[in-house]
């Protein structure tokens, strides 16, 4: 059984099953089974999940009896040899078939005669476009086409127009670059851009920040730069964010819901080490990756706390120069990184998180002091949770002022997808 496939099929079966994140789970298998090539995996991984809903339309129309069915076990063979055969051009046909028959004989006992004669099937009439008809139904083309669901798809034309709702339903579908936050606390971004360029990583400028690279090669965190906390991994968006708030030197700052820690880290870091951080979140175990992080990148001004953003703490009030909420969301901005968002319900379309939101909001207003900062940020692009909940914030909140705003688009602005409101207490 080739190696490199039974790892992507760990991989789509547990997210399948068991409801697993992709990038965890790619990282666990890759690191259990070794495959000789992990670029391949990911490939197949995210190309299967990217593109679900228009694979699975795809065998709906291959499978007489539809797909209901059908076990997870060869339903997961039969997507990836579709992929296969739609998507990856170096995969030659007679080996997409045979090694996903191979499998078969393995995973799913009994089912290869099956997975072979749809797979098959679809030779005969691989050139269909298999895609429903838009002038009938173009929520349900674009769903099929893009592979969301409708949803969101109707979310996004009711709020943007067609033409955006589809460019951001295809640029959430590419691979984005990895952009890194140069940590300044130990060296500069042209310094070291020199030193990863030197080890022959292709380093470019960031688009929005000084503190961002961009960088393209392997085994970036493994190197010394990184081990020696040099930089960290974070999409420029969220860098902007922070860099929006400036934090100075000496202030006290809190983080209302800070777990994993990116931002809290890019405060720090700005601070030059000095002042205060108190960074809460509601899951003890997050609160120790930022308590490692801080380790590794020389930071000792960040004290991490259990608490619950959504209820009032007296002890806060009037405390801090600088206050983040980077509030839960739907997470429709990430989508290039987290597919399986693509797949998900939420209550409402986003109300329920824009109570939960604005309550976060309504308490950290307390916590600043006069003349000090608000910052409400979250990354997903959904006005419900977005312009809705700044408009009610600053409605309900005379002694704000909003000084700026911004609505970041995948695509559009070549980073995540990312809301930014920052208001200034009066």
């Amino acid at each position: 059984m080739d190696i490199n496939r039974k790892t992507a099929y760990n991989v789509l079966f547990e997210i399948e099953k068991n409801g697993a994140y992709s990038n965890i789970e790619l990282n666990k298998q890759i690191s259990l089974l070794n495959p000789d090539s992990p670029a391949f995996v990911r490939e197949l991984v995210y190309g299967v999940i990217e593109n679900k809903i228009y694979i699975d339309y795809i065998l709906s129309a291959l499978v007489t009896k539809g797909l209901k069915g059908i076990k997870t076990q060869p339903l997961t063979l039969l997507r990836m040899g579709i992929y296969q055969l739609r998507f990856m051009d170096s995969v030659p046909e007679y080996a997409a078939i045979n090694e996903t028959v191979k499998m078969a004989k393995k995973l799913a006992r009994g089912r290869d005669g099956f997975i072979n004669g749809v797979l098959r099937g679809y030779l005969k009439r691989k050139n269909e476009d298999f895609l429903p008809d838009r002038s009938k139904d173009n929520v349900a083309y674009l769903s099929v086409k893009y592979s969301y669901v409708p949803w969101i798809v109707s979310l996004w034309i009711e709020q943007y127009g067609e033409v955006t709702a589809e460019a951001l339903l295809s640029a959430g579908n590419n691979t984005p670059e990895l952009s890194i936050r140069v940590n300044n606390l130990k060296v500069d971004a042209g310094e070291l851009g020199e030193r990863l360029a030197e080890k022959g990583f292709h380093v470019n400028k960031g688009k929005l920040s000084e503190r961002v690279l961009f960088v393209r090669g392997a085994g970036l965190l493994k190197t010394e730069e990184f081990l020696e906390g040099m930089f960290s991994v974070q999409d420029e968006s969220s860098v902007l964010a922070v860099e929006m708030l400036m934090p100075k030197p000496g202030e006290k700052v809190i983080d209302m819901c800070a777990a994993p820690g990116g931002k809290t880290l890019a405060m720090a870091e700005l601070m030059e080490n000095k002042g205060i951080i108190r960074a809460f979140d509601v899951y003890e175990h997050k609160l120790e990756l930022i308590d490692r992080e801080s380790a590794r990148l020389g930071i000792s001004i960040i004290e991490t706390g259990e608490q619950d953003g959504t209820e009032f703490s007296e002890k806060l009030v009037g405390w801090a120069d600088k206050v983040l909420v980077d509030g839960p969301c739907s997470g429709l901005g990430v989508v290039r990184r987290k597919p399986e968002i693509k797949y998900k319900e939420i209550e409402d379309n986003g109300r329920e998180l824009a109570e939960k939101q604005l309550a976060i909001l309504n308490n950290a207003a307390e916590y600043v002091k006069n003349g000090g900062c608000l910052l409400y940020s979250t990354c997903t692009v959904n006005k419900i949770e977005n312009d809705c909940v700044a408009e009610e914030f600053i409605s309900s909140h005379p002694e704000f002022a909003r000084v700026s705003q911004r609505q970041l688009m995948t695509g559009k602005d070549e980073t995540d997808g990312f809301f930014i409101s920052l208001f200034k207490k009066k």
